[in-house]
């Protein structure tokens, strides 16, 4: 089942208990227990981020750094460096 007919069919199914309180909030909280579960790749920890601040500032340090020109566009550094 897509996406789409899995957001349709919940709906429809919430709209079945909507003008019931109590079933409500016991179908909040689980949403938001199931929320809590589900890991976003996209985040790093504290240790991770600080970590990769250390290794960019060591790369800068040696020298492996493209730096962007004055009245130099992102487009135009990007091609010189040929990234």
């Amino acid at each position: 089942m897509n996406t789409s007919k899995l957001n349709a069919e919940l709906f429809f199914t919430m709209g079945k208990i909507a003008d019931d309180e109590g079933l409500m909030l016991k179908l909040l909280k689980y949403a938001k227990k199931l929320a809590a579960t589900k890991q976003n790749e996209t985040l790093v920890s504290e240790e991770e981020f600080m970590a990769s601040l250390d290794r960019g500032e060591e790369e800068y340090r040696q020298g492996n750094c493209v730096r962007l020109l004055q009245g130099e566009s992102v487009s135009e550094m990007l091609r010189r460096s040929g990234l």
